[in-house]
């Protein structure tokens, strides 16, 4: 069963967070974010990941519902899901850096495998 961390935000602000760093992480292939965001962010790029590998007409408009810029959903299809076509899960990796200098903030760099 999946946790779902509040993550001190209220419903429609960590939507939109987690809609911001998914497109991010896809386009960019890495981010740096908190821990607790990046555990949270593990499971939605994973699930547009598994998405991207049956490469349906309804999948892709699933995953243009999610994903907040088209190009990257194209990239999603074309070039990142069939690198991953013969995997079953485990798309990403979860480094941890230290903390953030500002407020100590457990800080991590998530990436694709």
């Amino acid at each position: 069963m999946a946790i779902n961390r509040k993550l001190s935000k209220p419903t429609d602000q960590r939507i939109a967070m987690l809609r911001g760093q998914t497109t991010a992480l896809l386009e960019h292939g890495k981010i740096e974010t908190t821990v607790t965001r990046a555990k949270e962010l593990r499971s939605t790029a994973e699930k547009m990941i598994t998405l991207g590998k049956t490469n349906t007409l309804h999948t892709y408009r699933l995953a243009m519902q999610y994903i907040t810029k088209e190009d990257v959903v194209k990239k999603l299809f074309d070039e990142i899901a069939p690198k991953y076509s013969e995997r079953n899960g485990g798309y990403t990796r979860i480094i941890k850096t230290g903390p953030r200098r500002g407020d100590a903030a457990e800080m991590a760099i998530i990436e694709l495998v």
